[in-house]
């Protein structure tokens, strides 16, 4: 493999990583920013205090699925340029169409069993507190 091919999948790779690590931060925030809500709850002893703990879930929910679709879609543009030739490589970051699938569609990534078993028991963790 030439050497600017294995830079080209490194430079795809970085953004991969860095939406991964977007996607775990968010998760982190989403915790402390709901724990927090909670805080004020317990000291202002109000009931229905609780519901504005999900505007947060909802918000990082989506923002979370937005960069797994993200995410998604340069895996398979990686894919793309793995078996593309030496030659044809134009060295471009953009997701074309042929890079978005069923998979990659917001919607998908919204309800895909890594947000699901992360948001919804949190969501229901807030009920139950």
């Amino acid at each position: 493999m030439e050497e600017a091919k294995i830079k080209y999948l490194e430079m795809i790779q970085s953004v991969i990583t860095r939406m991964a690590s977007n996607s775990f931060y968010l998760k982190g925030w989403s915790i402390t920013l709901v724990t927090a809500l909670f805080a004020l709850t317990a000291k202002d002893n109000r009931n229905l205090f609780f519901l504005i703990a999900y505007i947060p879930i909802i918000f990082f929910w989506a923002l979370d699925s937005y960069y797994l679709s993200l995410e998604r879609q340069y895996r398979n543009l990686f894919n793309d340029v793995r078996k593309k030739n030496d030659n044809a490589l134009d060295f471009s970051m953009k997701i074309l169409s042929k890079h978005k699938n069923k998979k990659t569609r917001f919607i998908n990534c919204v309800f895909s069993p890594i947000e699901i078993w992360f948001y919804f028991p949190f969501a229901i963790l807030v009920v139950v507190i």
